[in-house]
């Protein structure tokens, strides 16, 4: 059996990664926890979407491993540019925020995998190779949800209320549950204050909400919600492109 050492002495082509996280110690760690397999090489860190497209433009990389919660467009907008710029490199986001609320969202965004930051060490590093073989990385959960979706047992409306959400009003969701007010989520998404107002608006019609406490109450508990399933996400099962 080759050990890592013995693996770098014959010349084994490492997967270039592209970190993108906007916590500086996060990616620090991401960072040696790649560098130490021997087929993986991480090639950039990014902490915001300009950044990460700064990057592409320069370095070659062969997949990107990619937080949500991103300073500016936010990063399924990131997703949807990089599926459009670069289609040949391979998203596979490690996001805080509960599965099955987001992993549509992103899929459909153009990613090709997502994980929990509560998975293990090892399931991360299974789903990065396979991944860069081609094929879509989800939990045993979601893929369940989304075969009874296929099958018509239910619509993903009435399996998860927020899918009636677009993206943007989505990342103002997390945001106000997070306990950030109208001003700081404008600058936090780069929109005006007078946009952030008008996604409340429309969140509580599609939601069935009336008054602006309510919907702040909601926030709230969706975000609870999201880090109680957090702490109890289950190993990640692979599916064929």
């Amino acid at each position: 059996m080759k050990t890592p050492s013995d693996a770098s002495k014959i010349g084994v082509i490492k997967s270039r990664i592209l970190l993108v996280d906007d916590h500086p110690f996060t990616r620090m760690g991401m960072r040696h926890f790649i560098n130490s397999h021997p087929d993986m090489t991480v090639c950039g860190e990014a902490g915001d979407p300009r950044e990460v497209m700064e990057i592409l433009a320069e370095t070659p990389t062969d997949l990107i491993l990619c937080d949500l919660n991103l300073p500016g467009k936010g990063g399924l907008e990131l997703i949807k540019d990089i599926r459009a710029l670069h289609p040949q490199i391979p998203v596979l986001v490690l996001s805080m925020h509960d599965e099955p609320q987001f992993a549509p969202r992103v899929l459909r965004a153009g990613a090709r995998g997502y994980l929990m930051k509560s998975e293990k060490i090892d399931s991360v590093t299974r789903a990065i190779r396979e991944v860069l073989k081609g094929k879509i990385v989800v939990s045993e959960r979601m893929s369940s949800l989304i075969l009874e979706i296929f099958a018509g047992k239910q619509t993903q409306e009435s399996a998860i209320p927020e899918a009636r959400l677009s993206d943007r009003e989505m990342e103002v969701l997390c945001l106000m549950g997070s306990a950030l007010g109208t001003r700081e989520i404008a600058r936090r998404l780069s929109i005006s204050m007078k946009t952030v107002e008008a996604h409340r608006a429309n969140m509580k019609q599609k939601l069935g909400l009336v008054s602006s406490q309510e919907l702040v109450r909601y926030a709230v508990c969706w975000v609870e919600e999201s880090g109680r399933a957090q702490s109890q996400a289950v190993p990640v099962a692979v599916a064929s492109a």
